[in-house]
């Protein structure tokens, strides 16, 4: 298991959960002892506010997240007293388990966001289940804190993959999603990693050993698109001498210029696996919960667009490799611009 996420720092991570476990609990058990009395402030604010019932609908949002996630914790407690500790509950049968478990909560929260936000999902191009069998390299841009969320959603639940991921380390705060991957195959990294952190390294060991089913995800973006992370970013670029990569960067003015270390890491570890490339947009600029209470109700269409390439078709040298990665970075740019609504977060 130690390939899959870094050994060490048990002490600290144990102190987080009890900081984070303690505070959704805490946040769960107040929402509900206390929801008429939300509910009576949610309904009578919803008539000053524009758009239809928007401080209801936020409010159910919250509950639901804050329980979820108190669900997940307290179910992934009984696995692991199930399995008998911390080892064996990362054996293949309880991973199986977990998995299933990401299946069922996604769709749960999937269902409400239809239903509650009014957000639909289409898909363009090849499907990931196209051609079964075979593990995948799945690249997709960021956006947003719901982008992982629909991603891994529609990984499991529409083609049956079971994904290892690479995540933002700023996601560990949550503490369901920090237990829970901690038990399958993930890691959490950091965009600006500290010195002596061999982090293609890690990624490397993440994307070892795929089997049929499995799809390995990452951000070469390493983060949410804003204009001043595009700007540091080139600045990054040219710091580095690369200034024919900094002008193909300036030139694309909804992603990031990727950072190909991570990517380029699991293309040696996976050498039997088809790369999917994943654009999306409809919730570019929802980057905090300031921008969904503005939105509500959504009414929003998300539209993914994934493109399949076969490992023949990459390059098999490291520069050929990142001058393909930013190829098609730039071809996922020029497609938000025909598919996006507004304009750019700043």
């Amino acid at each position: 298991m130690c390939r899959w996420i870094r050994c060490g720092g048990g002490v600290k991570r144990q102190l987080r959960r009890v900081v984070t476990v303690g505070g959704v609990l805490a946040v769960t058990l107040l929402l509900w002892v206390l929801l008429p009395l939300w509910l009576v402030a949610a309904a009578a604010l919803s008539p000053l506010l524009p758009g239809r019932w928007r401080a209801l609908r936020l409010l159910w949002i919250v509950i639901l997240y804050a329980t979820i996630d108190t669900l997940l914790l307290v179910v992934m407690f009984g696995y692991w007293l199930a399995a008998g500790g911390s080892r064996r509950v990362r054996a293949p049968y309880w991973q199986g388990l977990h998995y299933d478990l990401v299946q069922g909560v996604m769709w749960v929260l999937f269902r409400e966001a239809k239903r509650v936000l009014r957000l639909d999902i289409v898909t363009e191009g090849p499907a990931p289940d196209a051609h079964p069998g075979q593990p995948l390299l799945v690249c997709c841009r960021h956006a947003g804190p719901g982008d992982s969320f629909t991603l891994i959603h529609a990984l499991m639940y529409w083609y049956r993959r079971e994904p290892r991921v690479v995540l933002k380390d700023t996601l560990r705060w949550d503490p369901a999603i920090d237990v829970l991957l901690h038990r399958i195959p993930a890691r959490f990294i950091s965009p600006d990693p500290a010195q002596g952190e061999d982090l293609e390294s890690q990624i490397k060991a993440l994307a070892t050993d795929l089997d049929e089913d499995d799809a390995f995800v990452i951000f070469p973006e390493g983060g949410n698109f804003t204009a001043a992370r595009r700007d540091r970013a080139i600045a990054r670029l040219r710091k580095l001498g690369l200034e024919r990569m900094a002008a193909r960067a300036e030139q694309m003015t909804n992603v990031l210029a990727p950072r190909p270390g991570g990517f380029l890491a699991a293309l040696d570890a996976a050498p039997e696996a088809d790369v999917v490339l994943v654009a999306h947009t409809g919730l570019d600029h929802l980057l905090t919960v300031g921008d969904v209470w503005r939105e509500l109700p959504m009414d929003k269409q998300i539209v993914m667009r994934w493109w399949r390439v076969a490992r023949a078709d990459i390059p098999a040298d490291r520069d050929g490799r990142i001058d393909w990665l930013f190829g098609w970075w730039e071809q996922i740019d020029a497609w938000i611009d025909e598919h996006r609504v507004g304009s750019a977060p700043t």
